[in-house]
């Protein structure tokens, strides 16, 4: 069975959060819904934090600050990136083990690096990068099926989302 991602880009943290709650209650496994957005709580200086204390500090400072409170807070592995040339993120879901050190580190493209390797062609990737430098939040759902990719397309459509798009693990270019 080949897996497939479906991606999408929120403009607002209500957007974001009423995906994620949607996702969730449609059936979404939470450990497959991921989120990407920039911190703007300015509560921490993560260009200076050092990568075996970031998980302690950034927690605290997701949480405090409120940036990442509600349904996104209680996303998995929910966490902080410095990405080159973006700035301070918060990351939950199984794009923050994408997009956590060398996989970002070593691209000076920033996410872009990370997002090629969730599979997403690198035009995408750049456009994605480009909407989140906005200050936009990068949504996206493993689906195990078609019946399931619709749903979670289905659901971005309904509340608004833009640059709507599957990929899948082989990589296959979009028609």
């Amino acid at each position: 069975m080949s897996h497939k991602s479906v991606f999408c880009i929120a403009t607002t943290m209500g957007q974001a959060e009423r995906i994620v709650e949607r996702l969730q209650s449609s059936g979404f496994p939470t450990s497959d819904i991921s989120v990407l957005l920039p911190d703007t709580s300015g509560h921490g200086d993560f260009g200076h934090v050092k990568s075996t204390k970031a998980s302690e500090g950034i927690a605290a400072g997701a949480t405090t600050g409120g940036l990442a409170g509600g349904t996104i807070g209680l996303l998995a592995g929910i966490g902080a990136l410095a990405i080159p040339g973006l700035g301070p993120f918060i990351a939950a879901g199984p794009i923050m083990a994408a997009l956590s050190g060398a996989a970002v580190g070593a691209t000076a493209g920033g996410v872009v690096g990370g997002l090629i390797g969730l599979g997403i062609p690198e035009i995408e990737a750049k456009r994605y990068e480009d909407s989140l430098k906005k200050g936009n939040y990068l949504i996206s759902v493993h689906a195990a099926n078609g019946d399931l990719i619709d749903r979670a397309k289905k659901i971005f459509e309904d509340e608004g989302a833009e640059d709507i798009s599957t990929i899948g693990e082989e990589k296959a270019p979009k028609a």
